[in-house]
């Protein structure tokens, strides 16, 4: 094992403790399985070697980290080389990306119940369901979503800011107290503008700005042909074909879709584009918008399909529409505060019995003014006033 050993070392030494993910400080580290899942980039394999140097600081041998596809698993296995760690003194184990691990599932149980002092915490793709491997883990792991960054945490990476999280009741009823604070800091909105083009991902201190919509489509080739190659069963061909799928999505995201149309363009049938939309929006290349009113199942078509962030609209399309970068942008950042969002009759998003109408500085509530709840969130605007509140504010919510 000395080769995960070192190969573990290595990585720590490159970590810092300069910037943490919003969830290092969420996560319940004592549990003895967490499952920590997100889209690629998202900063999970920084935050388990984070926690290995910073959180537990443990003594020689006491932790290890390694990735489910290391070479080393060519002629190992994860029960055989969690049983050698423990006898060794190891007591917390971490695993990347263990969807690339066959029959992963089953051997992180026996690993659970032969080493009931054994800590792992273990990373894998979005797009996987951890409770539907072949063996029972519901009552074992707690999992944790670690989604892209929130405008927040971007412009504490890269301002040298420590702004705090607030809640969307506070962003509706205490606005004021946080752009004056904000705004007494810096100026917003050209930050802003960088955010939504490429500030999704930590990856943007590690490179040039300029290349990151080429590292975002890298991400995306790596999700469809290789994380749900591992877990949907993809071969190259329905791998062309999903590509393809989110091309045509790319092209007039945010849209109603009309799933025959849609069949008939990248040739394939209904059933198999309705899984496929699944399957993308799992793995967190989309976000669903069904209207009000309207169960929610699988292989059900929603009423809307947006990008799940807008870096990718701006990676899949060179100049995206401005207005659809504003609801790309707000739906996202509420959906990764867990608020279920629904299409209403009028305006763009209900939450509850909220109506948000989303637009420019000059946007108005003519379309929601006969509603009784009603906000308008307006972009390039510093400051708001009433129910109308700057776009950027909702950035500050995780």
């Amino acid at each position: 094992m000395d080769i995960l050993f070192s190969n573990s070392q290595n990585l720590l030494t490159q970590v810092g403790d300069e910037f943490f993910r919003y969830l290092f400080d969420k996560i319940d580290w004592n549990l003895r399985m967490i499952a920590i899942k997100g889209p690629r980039g998202s900063g999970k394999t920084t935050l388990m070697l984070q926690q290995i140097k910073y959180g537990i600081k443990p003594k020689a041998q006491e932790a290890l980290y390694f990735s489910a596809d290391h070479y080393w698993f060519y002629t190992h296995n994860l029960v055989e080389t969690a049983h050698t760690f423990y006898q060794n003194g190891g007591r917390y184990l971490f695993i990347d990306e263990v969807h690339k691990y066959p029959n992963w599932s089953r051997e992180i149980k026996n690993i659970y119940d032969s080493f009931p002092d054994l800590k792992v915490v273990f990373s894998s793709s979005s797009a996987l369901d951890i409770y539907k491997g072949e063996s029972d883990l519901s009552r074992r792991v707690f999992t944790y979503e670690l989604p892209g960054m929130s405008f927040r945490e971007y412009l504490n990476l890269t301002q040298g800011q420590n702004f705090q999280p607030v809640s969307l009741a506070e962003v509706q009823n205490t606005q004021a107290d946080i752009t004056k604070e904000i705004n007494s800091k810096l100026h917003p909105l050209p930050i802003f503008r960088e955010y939504l083009k490429r500030g999704y991902l930590p990856i943007i201190t590690e490179s040039n700005p300029e290349i990151i919509p080429i590292f975002l489509q890298q991400i995306i080739n790596t999700v469809v042909e290789s994380d749900l190659a591992f877990i949907a069963d993809y071969n190259a061909g329905t791998a062309y074909k999903v590509k393809k799928l989110l091309g045509v999505l790319a092209e007039s995201a945010p849209f109603k879709p009309n799933v025959s149309s849609i069949a008939r363009k990248i040739e394939t049938s209904r059933d198999s584009v309705y899984e496929w939309l699944t399957q993308l929006e799992k793995a967190r290349l989309l976000n669903f918008l069904v209207a009000d009113g309207k169960g929610v199942s699988l292989l059900q078509k929603p009423d809307k399909v947006y990008l799940e962030n807008t870096n990718l609209s701006y990676a899949l399309k060179a100049n995206p529409e401005i207005g659809s970068v504003r609801e790309t942008f707000l739906l996202n950042q509420l959906k990764n505060i867990n608020k279920e969002v629904r299409l209403p009759k009028s305006g763009d998003f209900l939450i509850e019995d909220l109506v948000i109408e989303v637009g420019g500085k000059n946007k108005d509530a003519n379309q929601v003014r006969h509603l009784k709840n009603h906000m308008i969130v307006a972009d390039e605007i510093e400051y708001g006033f009433g129910n109308k509140i700057p776009l950027w504010v909702f950035g500050m919510m995780y």
